[in-house]
């Protein structure tokens, strides 16, 4: 791993990533609760996977400057023009997550939207838990979003192979997923076709490693980080295991 190495997630979905993931209310909630989360708001955060900033934009105006890193130059692109029309306080900078990403150290560093788990590898996933624990202050939070393995599991219900369809709020829009889970290796992959109101379709791929709270608390313990909380969701419900994502929180000591 001594050079960046971009999986292409970006060059598929940058021009369309914010039509799935949109930026609304879901978003700013997020950016809501890592501002509560931050210990000292206005001394800066780090984004693991920054993509366009749907969360870093918002999270600037509540806590101050957001740094974003990403291996997709594509996302990047995007973030530069939405930051630049928000007026919002945030860099991009190109990295590889599972690298050293410099040596400045921050109040928060986060990894949402599942980030973590497009490592495919346990030691992938340790390397860039490692290198985000490395890069708090004092006193700083490392704050994990990712999905919940025994939800994916529940969804396929037995099947190897399934597909569905989401709607959209906007007439004419959804998004079709087909999805396979290969449960013995822990692995699930996925292929989206989002579907425009004038007809037109998109696609793109993803593969992501099934990866279980208890797996990312010993990353962090190892990293010399203290579990703080665990949620089902940004609005702080309490986890139970049945969950679509978790959240997992975690401190440096002071």
């Amino acid at each position: 791993m001594s050079t960046i190495d971009d999986i292409g997630y970006g060059r598929q979905f940058s021009g369309w990533y914010d039509r799935i993931f949109p930026r609304d209310e879901a978003a700013r909630l997020t950016a809501q609760r890592l501002a509560e989360l931050h210990p000292a708001p206005g001394t800066g955060s780090l984004e693991l996977g920054v993509g366009t900033g749907r969360i870093a934009i918002p999270l600037a105006g509540l806590a101050g400057p957001v740094t974003g890193v990403d291996s997709s130059p594509e996302m990047l692109a995007v973030l530069a023009r939405e930051a630049d029309s928000a007026d919002a306080a945030v860099t991009g900078v190109v990295g590889d997550i599972r690298l050293p990403t410099g040596d400045d150290t921050y109040g928060l560093v986060y990894c949402v939207c599942a980030t973590l788990s497009m490592l495919l590898t346990a030691e992938e996933q340790q390397a860039a838990v490692g290198h985000a624990a490395a890069r708090l202050a004092p006193g700083g939070r490392l704050v994990i979003e990712t999905h919940n393995p025994a939800a994916v599991v529940e969804l396929h219900d037995g099947q190897r192979h399934i597909s569905y369809f989401v709607p959209y709020p906007e007439p004419g829009t959804g998004l079709q997923t087909y999805s396979t889970l290969v449960a013995d290796a822990g692995m699930w992959h996925v292929s989206h076709i989002w579907h425009e109101k004038d007809g037109t379709t998109r696609v793109g791929t993803e593969a992501s490693r099934l990866t279980t709270p208890d797996e990312v608390d010993a990353y962090a313990t190892a990293a010399g980080l203290r579990p703080a909380d665990r949620w089902a969701d940004w609005l702080g419900t309490p986890w139970d295991g049945r969950s679509a994502l978790f959240v997992n929180v975690y401190e440096r000591p002071a």
